[in-house]
C-alpha cells in the first residue's frame, strides 16, 4: 500500500496522493437506488519507520446526502470538497489546523476527463498544477508543474495489467532529481476506496488508489547514475477483509520480516 498516503493526501492534489481512475475504466457497479454497500469512514495507520517508536496517524471521511465525498480530517487539518450537478469535484479547500484556509484547488475537465487541477495560494510562488495523462481512455500518469514555466516538473507514468496497475514510476523534479519504480502483484478483492468518486481517486494517485484490487507485494527500486534500476525493498502485504470483500487490516513486511507499515480501515453505510 501507498506509504505516507494520509500526508499526501492532506497536503497536496496529487493528492498524491487516486477502481479504474477514468469513466471509461469504471469497474465498481452499484444499485441506483441502495447505492454502494459500504463507503470508507476511517483509516488508521501506522508508519514503521523507526521501529522503536512507530508513527500512526488518523483521517475520517465524510460524505453528503448524495454519499459524495464531502470531508477529510487528519491530523487536525481538513479537506473540504465542491462538486458540480454532475457529480464532479470542481474546487477542494484546504484548511490548517488554526481554521484558516491553506489553499484550494480547482479542477478542470475535458469531457468526462479529469485534465489539470491547479492549486492556487495567497502566495503565488507556491501554486502548483498536474496535469493528467491518457492513453486509450486510462490514466497513463501525470506531471506536476511548481513553477510557471514548469522546467523542472515532477512526472508519474503507469502501465497496466488488466485495470490494475502493474508498474509505477515517479521521476522527481527539482535540482536533485531521483527516480523511483515500484512493481505490484494483485488480489482479487475490492480496493478500499472502490466506491468513493472516480474523479477523487485521479487525484489521489498512485496504484494503491487507482486500481480495483488490492496489491500483496510490492517491489521499490532506485534508479542509480548510471540508468540502472536497482532493488531496494521487497514488501509483502497480509490483508483481511470484511462481508463486503473490502480490506479491514493491512499489514506490510519488508523482506527481513520487519515491520514497514499496518492500515485499519473502516466503513459505514448509509
Amino acid at each position: 500500500m501507498k506509504k505516507y498516503f494520509l500526508l499526501s493526501m492532506m497536503s497536496s492534489v496529487v493528492f498524491c496522493k487516486g477502481c479504474s481512475s477514468n469513466d471509461e475504466n469504471e469497474t465498481i457497479i452499484t444499485d441506483p437506488v441502495v447505492g454502494p454497500p459500504a463507503l470508507l469512514s476511517k483509516i488508521t495507520t501506522v508508519y514503521y519507520d523507526n521501529p522503536s517508536n512507530p508513527e500512526t496517524t488518523v483521517a475520517t471521511l465524510e460524505y453528503n446526502s448524495q454519499k459524495q465525498l464531502s470531508k477529510i480530517i487528519s491530523e487536525g487539518r481538513t479537506s473540504v470538497f465542491e462538486y458540480d450537478t454532475a457529480g464532479k469535484p470542481v474546487k477542494t479547500n484546504y484548511y490548517k489546523a488554526d481554521g484558516t484556509l491553506e489553499y484550494y484547488a480547482a479542477y478542470i475537465y475535458n469531457g468526462e476527463q479529469l485534465t489539470t487541477v491547479n492549486s492556487i495560494y495567497s502566495n503565488s510562488d507556491y501554486n502548483r498544477s498536474i496535469t493528467y495523462n491518457y492513453n486509450n481512455g486510462k490514466l497513463s500518469g501525470y506531471t506536476q508543474c511548481q513553477s510557471g514555466d514548469c522546467s523542472k516538473p515532477s512526472t508519474s507514468t503507469y502501465t497496466y495489467n488488466g485495470d490494475n496497475i502493474a508498474t509505477e514510476i515517479y521521476v522527481s523534479g527539482g535540482t536533485f532529481s531521483f527516480s523511483t519504480k515500484r512493481e505490484f502483484v494483485y488480489d482479487n478483492k475490492l480496493n478500499p476506496f472502490s466506491y468513493t468518486n472516480k474523479y477523487f481517486r485521479t487525484t489521489i494517485g498512485g496504484a494503491y488508489v487507482l486500481s480495483p484490487n488490492n496489491y500483496t507485494s510490492e517491489k521499490i527500486s532506485n534508479k542509480d547514475n548510471a540508468g540502472n534500476w536497482i532493488p531496494n525493498q521487497n514488501i509483502t502485504y497480509e490483508i483481511q477483509y470484511n462481508s463486503h470483500q473490502l480490506p479491514t487490516q493491512v499489514i506490510g513486511k519488508e523482506a527481513n520480516g520487519n515491520m514497514y507499515v499496518k492500515y485499519n480501515y473502516e466503513y459505514i453505510t448509509q
